[in-house]
């Protein structure tokens, strides 16, 4: 049968988008580097990281005479990775971490946010070193964007 709706619309037993990206970085063959992982913080242990909560943007909205409004959104997820310093290994990890979400993304093996699974798109974008401190550890970050299409029903098509 069909499941009961929760909080914000969501069905019972969905995850949220940040529980989402977070098992998808978790699919990441080099996220072993990410002992432990955190929601919302990351902090100075080396080897840890976090997602930063999403930021959703509403990139364009469309409405039909029927009522029905399809609105393309935008999440935006800081990834942040705090690791041993190493000439080039953060640089390394980044542009592979990149290329896999990519390749995520292409193959549609990543999660699904909207309601038009073939107009999905991930990417993971803008990394750089963001701290490289006085001592052993750097912090890097990395924007992970989610695009998708999501669909309505308004309500009264007067207002539309």
């Amino acid at each position: 049968g069909a499941r009961a709706a929760g909080p914000c619309g969501r069905e019972d037993g969905e995850m949220t988008a940040l529980e989402k990206i977070t098992a998808f970085v978790g699919g990441y063959p080099g996220a072993d580097i990410l002992r432990e992982f955190q929601i919302d913080y990351t902090d100075q242990i080396f080897i840890n990281g976090g997602a930063l909560p999403p930021g959703l943007v509403e990139i364009s909205r469309k409405a039909d005479l029927m009522g029905r409004v399809a609105v393309v959104n935008q999440y935006n997820f800081g990834l942040h990775c705090a690791a041993e310093k190493a000439p080039g290994d953060g640089a390394a990890w980044l542009t592979d971490f990149r290329e896999w979400v990519q390749n995520q993304s292409v193959q549609r093996l990543a999660p699904v946010f909207g309601d038009v699974p073939s107009q999905e798109q991930i990417t993971a974008q803008n990394g750089v070193l963001y701290d490289a401190g006085d001592g052993e550890r750097a912090v890097y970050v990395v924007q992970l964007c989610v695009q998708f299409v999501k669909y309505f029903q308004a309500t009264d098509p007067w207002f539309i």
